[in-house]
């Protein structure tokens, strides 16, 4: 199985961006045209054919549940979005997506990744546990549509980290 991660070329991606998001996660969690216009976006190939998407955001913490918005953090790479979509799933491409996600920022210099989701998304959890994620918070009533928590978790990669 071939697989290959392709930066998205922004903005005229957006609305594939959107579409892909959108099916994936719903109308209640998928990010807005404006929203993927922050992130550095990939796509995850699998012979060719979008199977996955993910959105970055380099230099950046996951403060949203805490002060409305994200904050800079040298250092610090935020996932903001691992999406399989659903004719791909149960194939091992989320722990390889997230495996492709550490090695990226270890390419690049990042000594933190942090993320966040729906508590009741324990298949995502358990896949960043497995890549040795902590939970550092959970926030009550984070997500909307239903009401839930969000868990925070992060991955140290060792080397001085810069706040």
């Amino acid at each position: 199985m071939r697989v290959e991660f392709i930066p998205a070329i922004v903005p005229r991606e957006l609305p594939a961006l959107v579409r892909f998001d959108r099916a994936v996660f719903g109308e209640r969690d998928c990010f807005d045209s404006a929203a993927w216009r922050e992130f550095k976006a990939f796509w995850m190939k699998v012979e060719g054919r979008k199977a996955g998407c993910c959105a970055l955001a380099e230099h950046t913490d996951f403060q949203h549940d805490r002060k409305g918005t994200d904050v800079p953090r040298k250092n610090s790479l935020y996932v903001a979005s691992t999406g399989i979509a659903e004719g791909f799933r149960g194939i091992g491409l989320g722990s390889l997506m997230k495996a492709w996600q550490i090695s990226y920022a270890r390419n690049h210099g990042f000594q933190r990744i942090v993320t966040n989701t729906r508590k009741s998304n324990r298949r995502m959890i358990a896949v960043n546990k497995k890549f040795g994620f902590r939970v550092i918070r959970v926030t009550p009533g984070y997500y909307a549509d239903p009401v839930e928590a969000t868990v925070v978790m992060e991955l140290r990669l060792g080397g001085r980290d810069s706040s």
